[in-house]
């Protein structure tokens, strides 16, 4: 009935009689008019415009799951923790959508045939593990922390996120989509490298009142938007894009830019070089302006690594950045912080140390379960340490941090053999390296911060196995051919 409705206003807007083509139009014309009037009468204008563009989003995903993947991506960096402007008890946010769409999907695909197949790869006992592990703990916690709503959400959304790793090694096949995929990765951090440095050099209240229509998607608003190095204004302020934290946008950052840099120096790149010179040093530029020394320490790693394996040439690009860095005067105070950092003296690092003994001493209470995900048992200790390492072994014990330590160790075999398979300037070698650095950047910064596997950052935790996926993906490109 539908295919015959569509059939016969089709037929009617290319009828011989003009005066019934021409009535047709109009009065589909009239009819969308009312339709769109009545939809930014009701919601506004932010909100109308979100919400066709949400349909349009949706209905693409419903379609393909590449196209959820980009949406995805898309709101990890740019809209991390919208969510949709209605209560039902809680208000689910754009990114729970979009795993759901993905794997609502990749089921029904299951089910009905379209896909026969499902490969865990090499990692896919380790991720196993590694899920239920998550899972006995986190229900072994539930003796000692009355179970919440809203920690029961999101840990479940910290589960959908590591199982991005499957979606992405089931789903991309093809080098083709490895590309696309690289590419919309490499564009949603350059946009977000472009916001995170607009934002910091706009005056503050524009920024601010720029922000605060975000509140309408569950964003905060007002003037405690903006952020400055140790809470204090009379320090420089931190870029912070649509993160808000700034060592959060730091954590994103280090990613997207490891992958941009290293696609800049592959030989077959994602995008033209020019454009990926830019969108790279937007982010980079950003990520300096977050003052995150963690997530800095973390790129400099992962373009050593590329350094070393393949493209010399990052060894020059470093040094370059680094003579800039000392002599110019606006990076003073980037440079004078980072040395403090590295002797202890600020406020920011003597709190960390601070929590890494009170992390340790957790620990040895509970080395084996740890204490879940909502709480811990005594009085005396909480839960929370600006450390990726630290905080697996307290929610999920030395037991869940040694699978997660096998996990990574395995992706890191798997990569690396399979980059030894490729020749040089071959078309999949500019993806594994750009996979393989992303990982070492986000595991070298997570010895400074939390956010890879943070139930408060689910968007982080998202990326994280997403990337992880595409690099497995990318591996058995090589090892078996496009």
């Amino acid at each position: 009935m539908q295919n015959t409705a569509l059939d016969r206003l089709r037929t009617w807007l290319t009828a011989d009689d003009p005066r019934l083509s021409l009535g047709t139009a109009i009065g589909v014309a009239v009819l969308i008019g009312l339709l769109t009037g009545a939809l930014f009468g009701l919601l506004g204008p932010a909100l109308a415009v979100g919400a066709v563009g949400a349909l349009v989003v949706g209905l693409l995903m419903l379609r393909s799951i590449r196209w959820g993947l980009f949406a995805l991506i898309g709101l990890i960096c740019l809209l991390p923790y919208g969510a949709v402007p209605v209560d039902i008890g809680f208000r689910p946010t754009f990114i729970d959508g979009a795993l759901l769409a993905l794997f609502g999907v990749w089921f029904v695909r299951m089910i009905t045939g379209t896909q026969r197949t499902f490969e865990p790869s090499a990692l896919g006992t380790p991720i196993f593990a590694f899920l239920l592990w998550a899972m006995v703990a986190f229900i072994a916690g539930l003796a000692h922390t009355p179970l919440s709503a809203t920690v029961l959400r999101r840990f479940a959304e910290v589960l959908l996120a590591v199982s991005l790793f499957f979606v992405a090694v089931n789903q991309v096949r093809r080098i083709e989509s490895l590309r696309q995929i690289t590419a919309v990765i490499v564009l949603s951090g350059g946009l977000t490298g472009f916001l995170g440095v607009l934002f910091y050099v706009l005056p503050g209240p524009l920024t601010v009142r720029i922000l605060s229509k975000l509140a309408v998607f569950n964003y905060p608003a007002g003037p405690g938007i903006l952020r400055f190095v140790e809470d204090d204004p009379g320090q420089p302020m931190r870029a912070i894009a649509t993160s808000i934290d700034p060592n959060a946008l730091g954590g994103l950052l280090v990613v997207v830019t490891a992958i941009a840099i290293v696609q800049l120096f592959a030989d077959r790149p994602v995008l033209p070089r020019r454009l990926l010179a830019l969108l790279a040093g937007l982010m980079g530029l950003s990520l300096v302006l977050t003052f995150s020394r963690g997530s800095m320490a973390g790129l400099t790693a992962a373009l050593a690594v590329a350094g070393v394996l393949r493209y010399r040439k990052l060894f020059l690009l470093m040094l370059l950045v680094a003579i800039l860095m000392l002599l110019l005067p606006q990076s003073q105070a980037y440079v004078a912080r980072f040395v403090e950092g590295l002797r202890g003296q600020d406020l920011a690092t003597q709190m960390r140390f601070g929590e890494y003994k009170d992390a340790l001493t957790l620990i040895s209470r509970y080395p084996v379960l740890g204490v879940g995900f909502s709480g811990t048992p005594d009085i005396d200790l909480y839960l929370g340490v600006s450390n990726l390492y630290l905080l697996i072994a307290e929610q999920m014990g030395l037991v869940g941090l040694l699978i997660f330590l096998v996990v990574v160790g395995t992706y890191f075999v798997v990569t690396y053999r399979a980059w030894r398979q490729t020749s040089p300037g071959s078309a999949i070698e500019g993806h594994l390296l750009a996979y393989q650095a992303a990982l070492v950047g986000a595991l070298v910064g997570g010895v400074f911060d939390h956010f890879f596997f943070n139930i408060n950052f689910v968007h982080l935790v998202a990326l994280f196995w997403l990337v992880m996926g595409l690099g497995v993906a990318a591996a058995r490109l090589a090892v078996e051919g496009d």
